[in-house]
């Protein structure tokens, strides 16, 4: 559960639907998953669905500088330790407050809540309460934007009436005044452009990640092509191929990793070259024995008739 690929469907959820479901679980007005890189969410999030095992009081909501940011991904790693989470936190990454890098994590953590949860967080949980306790977590309501006050209806003033003199007679035309804007257009428009913004800024963390995604794959691919053409290693690229192939991470050192893999076969192969040695000289042994009887057989042979001779 830990380590989700990063073609799971986890990955694939909507910085919108990833900012619903954080105010919807702690009650809170987030806006933007930059919010959460202080990493105070996270630590409250861990908090709903495991009760009382999160300290609360050490959780800094107000963490405006780095190495407050890191205080509570410490409080976060002690947790994810004490459940045995083997999931690797990158807390410097996420302290620069890049939107992919935190939507990424944010996107673990709502796989991971919604499995242990059942997607069903428990209904005495109080957020408000528990965020009491921790340094700013009385102020974030404070923060939050309130939804703006409708403005008042403008009422038209009346357009003095300009009397336009006609033939015989003097008639009077009133001209319409314009009608103010309505309020609810407004904020139609305004909800609109920010659904738009919204749709944007979901393409471009998609965008990025295919990227990325891409750059690994591509950076794989470049590793076996430098392997299979690194002499001598031509006959054996199998299990460093695979090598590549399996790795999980985007290590700077996995060809290398790969070549000493491959040099470990070369060594071995070498050593049962030696070890056929041995028999090899047995042959030749064997052989040379074998001649030797040959001659000692034709030698007596030849004993045996001269001493007939002798005799007759």
């Amino acid at each position: 559960m830990a380590n989700i690929g990063i073609m799971d469907g986890a990955y694939f959820v909507s910085r919108s639907d990833i900012l619903a479901w954080i105010n919807t679980t702690l009650q809170l007005n987030v806006t933007k998953v930059e919010e959460a890189a202080s990493g105070a969410i996270h630590c409250q999030l861990m908090d709903a669905i495991y009760p009382n095992v999160v300290p609360m009081h050490k959780v800094n909501y107000d963490a405006k500088n780095e190495y407050e940011m890191i205080q509570n991904y410490k409080v976060l790693q002690d947790v994810f330790d004490k459940l045995k989470i083997a999931k690797h936190i990158e807390v410097n990454k996420l302290v620069k407050g890049r939107p992919l890098d935190n939507l990424e994590f944010m996107q673990w953590m709502k796989r991971y809540c919604d499995t242990i949860s059942k997607g069903v967080i428990d209904p005495s949980y109080n957020p408000v309460e528990r965020r009491n306790s921790s340094k700013g977590g009385k102020e974030m309501l404070k923060k939050c934007p309130q939804p703006a006050a409708s403005r008042p209806r403008v009422q038209p003033r009346a357009q003095p009436v300009i009397s336009k003199p006609t033939a015989g007679s003097a008639r009077t035309t009133a001209i319409r005044a314009p009608t103010a804007p309505n309020t609810s257009d407004y904020q139609l428009f305004d909800k609109q452009v920010q659904e738009l913004r919204e749709q944007i800024s979901d393409h471009k963390l998609t965008i990025d990640s295919l990227e990325k995604e891409r750059d690994f794959y591509f950076a794989k691919l470049r590793d076996i092509e430098l392997l299979c053409q690194t002499p001598g290693y031509a006959t054996l690229p199998n299990a460093a191929v695979l090598k590549i192939l399996y790795a999980t991470e985007d290590t700077e050192d996995i060809l290398d990793q790969a070549r000493a893999l491959l040099d470990g076969n070369g060594e071995a192969e070498a050593d049962v070259s030696e070890e056929k040695e041995p028999a090899d000289d047995f042959e030749e042994a064997e052989e040379a024995a074998q001649d030797e009887e040959v001659f000692m057989n034709g030698s007596s042979d030849v004993t045996a008739a001269m001493s007939t001779v002798e005799v007759q």
